[in-house]
């Protein structure tokens, strides 16, 4: 079930430990999914386990991205599970170089 994501929106993984906050989120709506499961509301309770192929785990305080980086997420509480848009797997966003001061 997709659901239309805000900045600001908190989320959890239904099937591991993992918590996130959108930072920036494209329009419409996107199946958010963590180890392979759909993410679900803070409040609402979940069961089951990451599927082995997407249980590469999230860091707590890293920001994850999508490729063109139209979708930030910050993971408030890390996990077993890898963060997902749909079927493409969001990275881990790289900081950016900052210019010398000479």
């Amino acid at each position: 079930m997709a659901t239309a994501l805000k900045p600001g929106a908190r989320y959890k993984s239904a099937v591991c430990d993992t918590q996130v906050m959108v930072v920036k989120a494209p329009a419409g709506e996107h199946d958010l999914r963590c180890g392979g499961a759909e993410m679900i509301a803070p409040t609402a309770t979940g069961s089951g386990e990451p599927d082995a192929a997407l249980a590469g785990g999230t860091l707590i305080g890293k920001r994850y991205v999508n490729e063109d980086e139209s979708l930030e997420l910050l993971c408030t509480k890390g996990g077993k599970g890898s963060l997902s848009l749909g079927a493409a797997a969001l990275e881990v966003k790289q900081a950016k170089q900052l210019p010398s001061s000479d």
